[in-house]
């Protein structure tokens, strides 16, 4: 059984930062690509950012130049630096992977999700 569980959101002002955490656990034999997503109220989900196992990343351009994306590949974990946060970004934010759990296989699984709002 392969699990993400996302941690790190909460409550911050206009112009403040947040580190979400992705964390993978259980049978994995390997992890391509990570990323994050996010949905807020009354909108659909949307890419944030994602970065393969070789360190090649993508970002949506609301949040280019304010958040970074990093992982680490020995620990299966993956976060979201998230600075110069705006109302907008408001939103549950969604980890997910691509996970293989034997030798040329890959699913991608979800996280349940982690609230950050943005207010004053």
């Amino acid at each position: 059984q392969v699990q993400l569980v996302e941690s790190g959101g909460g409550l911050v002002q206009p112009g403040g930062s947040l580190r979400l955490s992705c964390a993978a656990s259980g049978s994995i034999f390997g992890i391509a690509r990570m990323g994050w997503y996010r949905q807020a109220p009354g909108k659909e989900r949307e890419l944030v950012a994602t970065i393969t196992r070789g360190g090649s990343i993508m970002y949506a351009d609301s949040v280019k130049g304010r958040f970074t994306i990093s992982r680490d590949n020995a620990k299966n974990t993956a976060n979201l630096q998230m600075n110069s946060l705006k109302p907008e970004d408001t939103a549950v934010y969604y980890c997910n992977a691509d996970i293989g759990t034997t030798m040329g296989t890959a699913t991608r699984y979800w996280g349940r999700g982690t609230l950050v709002t943005v207010s004053s």
